[in-house]
């Protein structure tokens, strides 16, 4: 059963804020990736193909943490720990688009339907932090 997600962590994934999502390679190490988040209630979804390394991770392994920055205020943020839960086809990219509409305002430019799929993931640990800090650098 998921975690409630509090409604500042809602709106850190809700906005087209980038997310680094952490899955175990077959040796046990750590691989991340930079990644595009969209939200079904309480789970996190991840749009890729089955070919990408985090399809091929998270299918032998679910396990996987996530942080998201805020974009315009790195000091604040969230760190997700969780796991795949449910791989959804996503062939005629229903999900992909509304992900990509968030980020750039536009479909999916790549429309190679064969082996999309959305991870969705539940969260099981989540900590948010907003630091009083003023993102001011070189000043």
């Amino acid at each position: 059963m998921p975690n409630d997600i509090s409604p500042e962590v809602k709106q850190l994934i809700d906005r087209p804020n980038f997310a680094h999502l952490a899955t175990l390679m077959p040796d046990g190490s750590p691989q991340s990736v930079p990644v595009w988040v969209g939200r079904e209630g309480e789970h996190i979804v991840i749009c890729t193909g089955e070919g990408s390394l985090k399809a091929k991770n998270t299918r032998r392994d679910p396990r996987v943490a996530l942080s998201i920055v805020d974009f315009t205020n790195p000091y604040e943020e969230v760190q997700i720990r969780g796991r795949v839960i449910e791989r959804r086809p996503d062939s005629d990219f229903k999900v992909m688009d509304a992900v990509s509409h968030k980020y750039t305002g536009k479909p999916f430019p790549f429309r190679n339907p064969e082996g999309r799929v959305a991870l969705i993931i539940a969260p099981e640990k989540v900590r948010y932090t907003k630091l009083p800090f003023e993102h001011t650098p070189g000043k």
